[in-house]
């Protein structure tokens, strides 16, 4: 595989992740006591930290991709053995 391949890959990797990774610790200015700013959505998040977001991602997205790696080079998991549909009518 080459390194632009492991780049584009992390990085989708690291793009899922992130949307997984965000919604965790999230309150909104009700649920903290805060002061809501003027026109401000009741559900806008008031402690939204991107700093500590982006950090769990890199470290998890990592490891994600590690065990895709990882499954890539030894073959433990192949499209034949996700099939859940059986082999499709008229095959061998």
């Amino acid at each position: 595989m080459s390194w632009t391949s492991i780049l584009a890959i992390y990085l989708l990797f690291w793009v899922i992740t992130a949307f997984v990774v965000m919604p965790f610790g999230i309150r909104t200015a009700d649920e903290l006591g805060v002061e809501k700013v003027r026109g401000q959505a009741d559900s806008a998040p008031a402690n939204f930290r991107p700093l500590r977001v982006m950090a769990i991602t890199t470290v998890l997205s990592a490891v994600v991709f590690g065990l895709f790696y990882a499954n890539y080079m030894n073959g433990w998991i192949g499209a034949e053995d996700v099939n859940i549909f059986g082999k499709p009518p008229g095959a061998q």
